[in-house]
């Protein structure tokens, strides 16, 4: 085994053709685990593509309640020096002088516990303490089809990791004007949905959701992605795959637009169907 990048490493396999097997040369991602610590204290761990760890931390934290803006955080970096054990997996998120960051706001929803979103009744109750800490989104914009689809294709394009390995999720973010605001690559989903997140909280005014209207998703869309994207007011969320059914209560109940299976010119619109308008200038989702 040997490393081609940050985010990937080359292993000997052997490729079969029929009967016929040949020793080759693949690229797969990199999988790790990453501790996030809150001024040295373990709050969460997941698997994770390394790269934009300070990104994925932030948006985490952030979806998560901990962090109302980025003005909370006075640092945020990874433990220990170059050649230690734990050096580039672990990642310390600190206060600035005066805040103050609960862990105990995500013990319960800390993730490898049974406490999850796959859980329906701990689901409803994160429906409502997200309901408690978001507005709906009144959001009066639109969204056409043919930008619906073109963001897909560009953030698919943008899969430089998924075309060498195959085995990535990518999430991006979109402008009103159909620009790619950010794009992050991920073996986990969720985790590039906070990168994603994580970079808008140290790039824009996240409370307003500025300059960001569309969040695309090479997954299903889950519980979590459209909280993450409900807390980022974020006012449209499109995924290549289906929608679950806690997902698209918490959408409808946020008032976000929920499009899965958009591919090509086809696309299923589970929130929001009575804002879409199928018309001569295409299908619009309003809010």
């Amino acid at each position: 085994m040997r490393t081609d990048s940050e985010a990937s490493v080359i292993h000997r396999v052997t490729r079969y053709d029929g009967a016929i097997g040949k020793a080759v040369d693949d690229v797969l991602v990199k999988e790790e685990p990453l501790e996030i610590r809150v001024a040295g204290e373990p709050v969460a761990a997941t698997m994770r593509t390394p790269g934009a760890d300070r990104a994925l931390a932030l948006g985490f934290l952030y979806a998560e309640g901990m962090i109302r803006e980025i003005g909370d955080v006075g640092r945020a970096g990874h433990c220990g020096r170059p050649g230690m054990p734990e050096y580039g997996n672990v990642i310390d998120v600190l206060p600035r002088p005066g805040a103050l960051l609960d862990p105990e706001r995500i013990r319960a929803s800390r993730r490898g516990t049974l406490i999850s979103s796959a859980c329906g009744v701990c689901g409803r109750e994160q429906i409502a303490d997200l309901m408690q800490r978001c507005q709906p989104l009144a959001d009066g914009r639109s969204v056409r089809a043919a930008r619906i689809f073109a963001a897909q294709d560009q953030m698919r394009q943008s899969q430089r990791v998924f075309a060498q390995t195959g085995g990535v999720h990518a999430a991006a973010a979109f402008s009103e004007q159909g620009d790619m605001v950010a794009c992050y690559e991920d073996i986990g989903r969720h985790n590039a949905v906070d990168k994603v997140v994580g970079y808008m909280l140290e790039t824009r005014n996240i409370t307003e959701g500025e300059g960001v209207q569309m969040l695309t998703v090479s997954s299903r869309a889950s519980f979590e992605i459209v909280q993450k994207a409900a807390v980022a007011r974020i006012p449209v969320v499109i995924a290549v795959s289906a929608a679950s059914s806690l997902a698209v209560d918490l959408a409808r109940a946020l008032g976000i637009t929920l499009i899965g299976f958009a591919r090509k010119d086809r696309m299923v619109v589970y929130t929001g169907e009575v804002r879409a308008v199928q018309s001569a200038k295409g299908l619009t989702a309003d809010h």
